[in-house]
C-alpha cells in the first residue's frame, strides 16, 4: 500500500479497501458545470467519466452536499433523489468499463452568493469576505463576494449531518467511496485556517478546535462508511479564494495526522504550485505528508499520498518512484485527452486546447461541446 515505491504511474496500487487499481494515475475533481441548474447530471456526464475509465481512480467533479452548500452554477449535486438516480448509470458504465470512482463531497461555504440562496448570505467559519475575485452567481454571472454569515454553533451538527446522508448517497448511487473536499478556500478549509476561522466557540481558537468540525464529522460518517474507503483533498500551499496561513505548516500537519490516526484511505494533496502559492514559507510537499502518516502508522502505512497540480508525466514518475506519492492526480491535461494513461505510456502527443472557452458550460444547451468531443489517440486501445 502506502509505503512502498514504485517505478512509475503505470504500476498497479491498492488504495484503501478500494482494490488494486489498474495504475497510478487518477482523474482529478474538476469543476465543468455541465448538470442542470437542479444539479442533475445527464448522459453526458456517463460518457466523459466512461472515456476516463482507464485511470486507476476516477474523482468526481466536486458535488454539493446540500442546498445551502451551492455556490457554482450548474455543478451537481447528491442531496435530491433526482440527482442520486442520475448519478447511477455514471457509476455503473466506469464499473463496466473496469473503473473505480469516487465522489468529492463540497460545501462552497464563503465562495458563494446569496443569489443562490434566496438572498440569504452564504456562511462560512466566520464572517470574513473573501478579498479578490468574484463569486460564479446564477445565470454564470459574476459578483462580487459578500460577507458571509458565521455558523452558530447549533447549526454544526445539522452541517456535519449533511456529510453523512451525502455518503449515505453516494453509496446509494453507486460510488466506491468518497472524497471530503477540504481544500482551495471552501467551507472545510474556511473552518481548518487561522486566517479564515477567528471562532470563539469549541469549532475555533486553538488548533484542536479547528480540527474540531472534520473530526466531528468523520466520527460521524464512520456510521455509514469504512474509512478506508473516504479520501480527503487538502491545499495546504494554495492562495484560491484568499487563502493562507502564517501557521501552514502546523496546520495541516495536525490534520493529515488526524487522517492517518482514522486510517484514511489516501490524502489528496495540492503540494503543486501552479494554482498559486501563498510564499509564506517553504512549500508544503508530499514527503512532509509521508513522514507524518509513517509517524503515525509506522512501517504498516494504510493511508496512501495522492499528489496533485500542475504534474507532468515525469514529475508524476519521479514523485512515485521516490516513494513520496502512490498515486498522482492529473486534472486539465485529462480534458482534452481522454486517453491519458495510454498517450503517457506510449508517449503519444498530447492534445493542447487554448483559453477557457471549453472549460465551463453552465447552462449551455450543448454541454457535450469541449467535454466529451475530444478524440482518442487510437480507437481500440
Amino acid at each position: 500500500m502506502g509505503a512502498s515505491a514504485a517505478k512509475d504511474l503505470f504500476e498497479k496500487v491498492t488504495i484503501g479497501s478500494l482494490g488494486t487499481l489498474s495504475n497510478r494515475m487518477a482523474l482529478a475533481p474538476l469543476t465543468r458545470a455541465r448538470a442542470t441548474e437542479e444539479g442533475v447530471v445527464g448522459p453526458h456526464h456517463v460518457e466523459y467519466y466512461t472515456q476516463r475509465a482507464t485511470a486507476g481512480l476516477l474523482i468526481s467533479e466536486a458535488t454539493d452536499i446540500s442546498e445551502q452548500a451551492k455556490g457554482w452554477w450548474c455543478a451537481p449535486g447528491i442531496y435530491t433523489e433526482e440527482q442520486v438516480e442520475a448519478w447511477k448509470p455514471v457509476t455503473e458504465s466506469v464499473h463496466n468499463a473496469g473503473g473505480k470512482i469516487m465522489l468529492q463531497l463540497w460545501h462552497t461555504g464563503r465562495a458563494s452568493h446569496s443569489d443562490y440562496h434566496d438572498g440569504k448570505l452564504p456562511v462560512s467559519a466566520s464572517a470574513m469576505k473573501i478579498g479578490f475575485g468574484e463569486a460564479k452567481a446564477p445565470g454564470n454571472v459574476n459578483k462580487e463576494y459578500e460577507v458571509p454569515r458565521a455558523l452558530e454553533t447549533e447549526e454544526i451538527p445539522t452541517l456535519i449531518q449533511t456529510y453523512v446522508t451525502a455518503t449515505e448517497n453516494s453509496l446509494k448511487a453507486g460510488f466506491d467511496g468518497v472524497e471530503i473536499h477540504d481544500a482551495n478556500g471552501y467551507l472545510l478549509d474556511q473552518f481548518l485556517q487561522s486566517k479564515t476561522n477567528k471562532r470563539t466557540d469549541a469549532y475555533g481558537g486553538s488548533l484542536e478546535n479547528r480540527l474540531r468540525l472534520l473530526t466531528e464529522i468523520l466520527q460521524e460518517m464512520e456510521k455509514v462508511i469504512s474509512l478506508d474507503k473516504v479520501g480527503i483533498r487538502f491545499s495546504p500551499n494554495g492562495v484560491f479564494n484568499d487563502m493562507g496561513s502564517e501557521d501552514y505548516v502546523e496546520t495541516f500537519t495536525a490534520a493529515i495526522k488526524l487522517c492517518a490516526e482514522k486510517k484514511l484511505a489516501y490524502v489528496h494533496i495540492m503540494d503543486g504550485l501552479a494554482f498559486g502559492f501563498h510564499k509564506l514559507g517553504e512549500p508544503f510537499t508530499l514527503k512532509m505528508a509521508r513522514d507524518i502518516i509513517k509517524e503515525v502508522q509506522g512501517e504498516n502505512v494504510v493511508t496512501s499520498i495522492i499528489g496533485n497540480c500542475g504534474y507532468t508525466k515525469e514529475k508524476g514518475n519521479e514523485a512515485i518512484s521516490s516513494g513520496d506519492a502512490d498515486m498522482i492526480a492529473y486534472g486539465r491535461p485529462w480534458i482534452a485527452n481522454p486517453d491519458l494513461v495510454y498517450r503517457f505510456k506510449e508517449n503519444v502527443a498530447l492534445t493542447e486546447v487554448e483559453g477557457m472557452d471549453h472549460y465551463y458550460s453552465g447552462g449551455s444547451p450543448t454541454p457535450e461541446k469541449g467535454y466529451t468531443d475530444f478524440s482518442a489517440a487510437v480507437t481500440v486501445q
